[in-house]
């Protein structure tokens, strides 16, 4: 009786000593501590108000410099993963996994990417993206579950965002991933977090304090839309579907992007637009094919062919060489 009473005693204490300790924790990310720059915010004009902010936005490039090694490391993973049939899983809670989701959406339309190569996962569901549902992100159990519906595996690579670096659900998803095989990263704003330990690369862009206390949607987020702007750009530039600086895997779905595809055919083989539009029909509609058919001179059949041995890269398609990153 006497263990039982004093196990049921210590149960409060210890949450309540965990709660200390967390709120401990807390106080010593930079991205929840107070702006020296912001002080007396409420107080300031409109015009003041833009300009605190656009001052402390110049600061993210910065701090997302200083990742760009492993930035780069994250890049040629995910171009050898997706090369090999793999997939790229961005996990997220609150504004990380909105950010998560839009890089995922727009991979699609930009690069014609089939909807399960780029994907992401938000605590709360999809539903979270509109409405807030953040307790979500404080359940481990949760974290491990929605990665496992995934069954991620050595193909895949794992990226989990958090700018506080501590969010439970993610840690636990990408420590999850990494058990199985998966490469993992992490992208956070703050040194020496757990998600960072939990990954195989930690990229963190140290932002600093933000304007408005703990609103990790600004600065913070700002960052972390860059960096997953430059893995999948650079991820798909590596596996070719970028020519010079040309958008050419773009999917013609509709009167603005054919648009797109045909100025971009036009502007890669110096040709009027009559020309470009002909050879896009002939093409299939497919720019890459297109392309390959006017800078190699052949039908669209060795086009296509090219195109397939070379798992899509257009630049290697033309020289007829063999993809290897």
């Amino acid at each position: 009786m006497l263990s039982s009473t004093l196990t049921q005693d210590a149960a409060p204490n210890h949450r309540e000593n965990t709660k200390k300790d967390q709120a401990a924790l807390l106080e010593q990310l930079t991205t929840e501590s107070q702006n020296e720059a912001s002080q007396g915010f409420d107080t300031k004009s409109a015009l003041e108000i833009a300009r605190i902010i656009n001052h402390e936005d110049a600061k993210v490039a910065a701090a997302v410099k200083k990742a760009i090694p492993e930035i780069a490391q994250v890049i040629d993973q995910v171009a050898r993963s997706l090369r090999d049939g793999g997939r790229l899983i961005y996990i997220g809670a609150g504004s990380s996994g909105r950010i998560a989701a839009l890089d995922a959406s727009e991979c699609p339309p930009t690069y014609s990417t089939a909807p399960g190569q780029v994907q992401y996962i938000m605590a709360g569901g999809p539903k979270a993206l509109a409405s807030a549902v953040e307790v979500n992100e404080d359940s481990e159990e949760l974290g491990q579950r929605d990665i496992a519906r995934r069954r991620p595996t050595r193909k895949d690579v794992v990226v989990g965002l958090s700018a506080s670096g501590r969010t439970p659900y993610v840690v636990a998803a990408v420590a999850y991933a990494r058990a199985r095989g998966a490469k993992t990263a992490a992208v956070t704003c703050n040194q020496g977090t757990p998600l960072a330990a939990a990954a195989d690369i930690a990229i963190v862009a140290d932002v600093g304090p933000e304007v408005v206390s703990g609103s990790t949607r600004m600065k913070a987020g700002t960052a972390q839309k860059m960096v997953l702007n430059m893995i999948t750009t650079g991820a798909m530039t590596r596996l070719g579907y970028v020519y010079e600086n040309l958008m050419v895997n773009v999917h013609m779905q509709n009167s603005k992007l054919v648009e797109r595809g045909i100025r971009i055919l036009m502007s890669a083989c110096n040709i009027d637009r009559a020309t470009a539009v002909e050879t896009i029909k002939c093409a299939g509609r497919s720019v890459p094919v297109a392309l390959v058919m006017l800078k190699a001179k052949v039908d669209k059949p060795e086009a296509v062919r090219r195109l397939a041995k070379s798992d899509g890269n257009v630049r290697l398609a033309i020289e007829d060489n063999v993809l290897e990153l």
